[in-house]
């Protein structure tokens, strides 16, 4: 049976997807701890002693850095909720379906992105 023939995929898909998700929830919420931990702990860089002037560059660039720590925080966070969204979606077995053209997602692209919700023909005519 091909995909044009099916109209949602089957409990043991689901499972494997929810295997795969539930798998990147872990490490995605280990990197978020990660983020979170640094921009928590005081930078100590040992620059104590250095002269007033490499004082002012390094506090530019510790606040630069503590704001790319906060973009990649926001970021994990929403890779996470869209994570936990498809699990909803699997239990209600509507995983995997274009909200768009109402099609299956190919398996290649749900295991390369797990929690998209359009075909590779929605998002591409999306641009348009």
């Amino acid at each position: 049976m091909d995909n044009k023939e099916k109209t949602r995929y089957s409990d043991s898909e689901l499972k494997e997807f929810k295997d795969i998700i539930t798998e990147k929830i872990r490490v995605a919420k280990e990197e978020l701890a990660a983020l979170t931990q640094s921009l928590s702990s005081p930078n100590s860089n040992g620059t104590d002693d250095t002269a007033g002037t490499f004082k002012t560059l390094e506090d530019g660039s510790a606040t630069l850095e503590k704001e790319q720590i906060n973009q990649l925080a926001a970021r994990q966070k929403k890779f996470i909720e869209g994570l936990e969204a498809a699990l909803v979606r699997i239990e209600n077995k509507t995983y995997g379906i274009c909200r768009v053209t109402g099609k299956l997602i190919p398996k290649e692209r749900l295991r390369a992105v797990p929690h998209a919700t359009l075909s590779m023909e929605a998002k591409l005519n999306q641009r348009n």
